[in-house]
This record gives C-alpha cells, sequence and structure tokens, in this order.
C-alpha cells in the first residue's frame, strides 16, 4: 500500500465497541467506517464526547456513533458507545483505522550491518542504516533510514527507531520503545573537573537503559552514566527537545513535557509530571505523583503528590498568590517610598531640641 492511500475498513458499531470495551445503546448493526472529531464526524463516523460543553450539544451530532461517558443520561437519537474513559476508548478506534505500517520490508541494501548481528523475525531496516558489531534485535524491529546504532546495542521486540535516530555503544531498549527523529541515546554525560585554569574530561563510562513501553520525543539527548546506567523505566513518555542528563532514573510512566531539563544523579519517582521547560537540578528526588508546573526550577526535593510551580520552587498555591502580587510590586515600591518619608519626617518633629548645659 501506498503510504499516502487511505485505509479502507468498516466495523459494525457492536464489534467495534466489544474491541474498545464499551456498551452499546442504540444499532448494533450500524457501520462505521471512520473517526473524525465531534464537529466534522459524519454518519459513517464515530467520535468521543467526554467534556461537559460538548455532552450539552449531544443533540446536534451528525456522527454514526459518539462514545461518552457513563455518568451521561441524557435521551438522544444518536447512537451511544458507553466508556469508562471515552477519549481512551476513541484512542483504539483510531488505532484500528490507522493502523502504523512500516513504509518498507526487509533489510535495504545501502544499509551497513556489522560483525556478529542477531535478530529473531520480521526486521525492518531502512536505506543508509548504519548498525554496528554485536547488535542484537528481537523481533519486528522497524530501523528508519539513516539510524545509527552503537557496538553491543540491545533492542527488545516491537521497536520503532524514526530516521536520525543514535544509539550509542552497549545502550539497551526494551520492547515496545519509539524512539522519534534526531534524538541521542547514550551520549556523554557532563562530566568534567578542574585542572588549572582548564577542565578535564571524566570518561562516562555507563549505559542508557529504556525499559518497555517508552516513548522518547524528538531530538531528546539522554546521556549515558558516568558509572552503571541512565535509567528510563517503563511507560515514561517524553515530549520533543528533552534532557536528561548522566545516571538520572526516571520513575514509570512519568510524563516529561517539552523542554524539560534534568540535572545529573536526579531521581524521578512514578507517575511524576514535569511540565514544559521546567528545570531540575542534580541530586534530588521528586516523589511518586508530583506535578512540577512549567518553568519551574526545582532546586530541592519535592514530596510525594505535591503540587510545585515557580522558580525556584513553590506550593502551587503560594506561587498563584504570589503572581498576584507581582504584578502590583512597582506600585507598593512606591508607597514604601512614600511610607519611609512620611515616618522620617514624622520621626524629626517628635525628636527633643538639645538643651545647652546649664552655667553653674
Amino acid at each position: 500500500m501506498d503510504g499516502g492511500e487511505k485505509t479502507v475498513m468498516e466495523i459494525p458499531l457492536a464489534e467495534l465497541a466489544q474491541r474498545v470495551g464499551g456498551e452499546i445503546h442504540g444499532d448494533p448493526q450500524k457501520m462505521i467506517r471512520g473517526v473524525a472529531p465531534f464537529d466534522d464526524a459524519g454518519k459513517d463516523d464515530i467520535t468521543f464526547a467526554d467534556a461537559a460543553q460538548i455532552l450539552k450539544r449531544m443533540d446536534q451530532a451528525s456522527a454514526g456513533a459518539v462514545i461518552v461517558p457513563r455518568r451521561f443520561q441524557k435521551q438522544v437519537s444518536v447512537n451511544l458507545v458507553v466508556s469508562d474513559n471515552p477519549r481512551l476508548a476513541f484512542a483504539r478506534c483510531m488505532n484500528l483505522f490507522f493502523p502504523n505500517r512500516p513504509p518498507f520490508y526487509g533489510i535495504s541494501k545501502t544499509a551497513s550491518i556489522g560483525r556478529c548481528f542477531s535478530f529473531e523475525k520480521d526486521l525492518r531496516i531502512g536505506p543508509y542504516a548504519v548498525i554496528g558489531d554485536n547488535v542484537r534485535m528481537g523481533s519486528r524491529v522497524t530501523v528508519y533510514p539513516h539510524v545509527v546504532i552503537g557496538d553491543g546495542v540491545c533492542i527488545g521486540d516491537d521497536v520503532i527507531l524514526y530516521p536520525n535516530v543514535t544509539i550509542l555503544e552497549r545502550c539497551k531498549i526494551g520492547n515496545r520503545v519509539i524512539i522519534h527523529s534526531g534524538s541521542v541515546i547514550g551520549s556523554d554525560g557532563y562530566g568534567f573537573t578542574p585542572d588549572g585554569e582548564k577542565h578535564y574530561k571524566i570518561p562516562q563510562t555507563g549505559i542508557v537503559q529504556i525499559d518497555d513501553d517508552v516513548e522518547i520525543g524528538a531530538c531528546n539527548a539522554i546521556d549515558r552514566a558516568t558509572f552503571g546506567r541512565t535509567w528510563i523505566k517503563k511507560g515514561v513518555k517524553t515530549d520533543n527537545l528533552v534532557h536528561i542528563a548522566h545516571n538520572v532514573v526516571i520513575g514509570e510512566n512519568t510524563l516529561i513535557v517539552a523542554q524539560v531539563g534534568i540535572a545529573g544523579s536526579a531521581t524521578i519517582g512514578n507517575n511524576v509530571i514535569l511540565a514544559g521547560q521546567a528545570g531540575v537540578v542534580g541530586h534530588i528526588s521528586v516523589g511518586d505523583r508530583a506535578m512540577v508546573g512549567p518553568q519551574a526550577g526545582v532546586s530541592r526535593s519535592v514530596p510525594r503528590g505535591a503540587l510545585v510551580s515557580g522558580s525556584p520552587e513553590m506550593p502551587h498555591r503560594l506561587w498563584l498568590r504570589v503572581q498576584q502580587v507581582v504584578p502590583r510590586l512597582p506600585e507598593l515600591k512606591k508607597r514604601i517610598a512614600d511610607l519611609e518619608k512620611r515616618v522620617s519626617a514624622m520621626e524629626k518633629k517628635s525628636t527633643p531640641q538639645s538643651i545647652g548645659s546649664k552655667k553653674g
């Protein structure tokens, strides 16, 4: 199939609901031929509605079916699929109608393959990819053009490496990992020690280990450890332009948004959210389920479940109060200066006159 050709598919609503874990209220034989947003969905499309403002407009729906939350009780004429998580069910529908199909099969004649290369089955390596010595891959690995994989790298099953990804020597990649274009896994950590007025490079001898079900965004830089490993645990998702320094540990199912920087030897817990442009200093920890706001500067450890914002970081509610004060600072400064002048004038008036010494 041509990469630009649209997938032609139709599926009865009953089967679709079963495959996404929903319950039908309506015609189970209704044929669904596509997915679309709520306002664009036509009579053969399925869509979803989970926000209150959209659920109020259900009478306007033109879709063949709408996935709704269980709390929705209104009687409408459109076919419904009731789900505990409509957004997730809709994402599963999208995967059914738009499955990921690799653009090529087999190993390109222009790929460079090193010595002692081993793999399981259904390998796809695109043009001008470079595979080093002693590399091991599992099944159904897709390596796009111009990917570079260093010596001794180990890659699991169902991995996708998009164009211009670089994985340097001895790093380990788990199963079902996706790494987007331009990312570098295993670059040297930023390790130097003073040598007079110069800086002496400290060898970076460790690796990067990426566990199962991780997705790395475009143009990420994940540094190898000085010793041991930089460890990205299972289920982590990073956005574009993220930097993770040497010996950092990222806990399971953590979300890291664009332009986040994490300094060396920091430990990020499980299910943490680091919002865009947040920075985390080295050798501290961020507890499980904590949330760090956008552009926050985290300079000390964050407790489990905390919500922090600002630079330096502070509890989010306090930060909101601080932000209300900041625009008024010029006015407050002027008022304080005026008060200081008035107090100074009052103090001068209240100071008693000095009395000369009496003559004897």
